[in-house]
């Protein structure tokens, strides 16, 4: 979370409504880092690593995912969260045998939370799971003060939206474990500039590790596969 201090803490002392709008959301972020500790014990305790996509709508979060539990197949046992506004879409292009997946609808809240995941994860068999994909509410805005109790955090971009992106949403991409540039095989096509995006990266989130695929040709996959097994532990390479 941003330290408050300064100016922004001025101005909330100067109104009592807005410096009550903080504390209730402050108070909401402390119970939900609290959730995410409970979260991440469980999942280190049952050797399972816990993964967060994220991205804004379109990027290609659920056909990576598609791929990558298509690709990687039971050699790597893998469930997923899903994370939708509304509809069970998502999820049932995901489900297929020997892949748990639980749907979780979040109405009007644009992102989800430590205890919809805790939640959630209660209706998975984690015993035996390598893999645990969350696949977030497609939004590069609140899903960022979100800590979900997640291992890795990936922040996807796809080619046809823009270099600037993370210059435009810095807090998503500084926390960013992983970028990974989607539907690279459309960058041509889209006028992608691959070394402004670069450039950006590196300004921004330049602890993420990058990765440029495309989950429909396979383009760049691998990596993104080797990743994952080193990330899993020595047994999974």
């Amino acid at each position: 979370m941003e330290k408050t201090g300064g100016p922004v803490t001025a101005a909330l002392e100067a109104d009592p409504g807005e410096r009550r709008v903080f504390a209730v959301r402050k108070g909401l972020l402390v119970k939900n880092d609290e959730q995410a500790a409970r979260n991440r014990a469980l999942f280190r305790a049952r050797g399972v690593l816990a993964v967060n996509l994220l991205s804004s709508p379109g990027s290609g979060k659920t056909a990576l995912l598609e791929r990558t539990l298509a690709d990687l197949g039971p050699g790597l046992p893998a469930a997923v969260v899903v994370g939708d506004l509304a509809t069970e879409n998502d999820a049932r292009r995901l489900r297929r045998p020997g892949v748990g997946v639980v749907q979780i609808t979040t109405g009007n809240v644009c992102h989800l939370e430590a205890a919809m995941v805790a939640r959630a994860c209660g209706e998975l068999e984690l015993e035996g799971l390598k893999l645990l994909f969350i696949e977030n509410v497609g939004n590069l805005i609140c899903p960022a003060s979100y800590d979900l109790g997640e291992e890795v955090r990936v922040v996807l971009l796809a080619v046809t939206e823009g270099e600037d992106k993370p210059l435009k949403y810095p807090k998503m991409f500084k926390t960013a474990d992983v970028v990974v540039v989607t539907k690279i095989d459309l960058a041509g096509a889209a006028g992608f500039d691959r070394a402004a995006t670069r450039e950006n990266l590196r300004l921004v989130a330049p602890q993420a590790v990058v990765f440029e695929l495309s989950a429909r040709s396979g383009q760049g996959l691998e990596g993104w596969y080797s990743y994952l097994r080193a990330q899993v532990g020595p047994s999974e390479r």
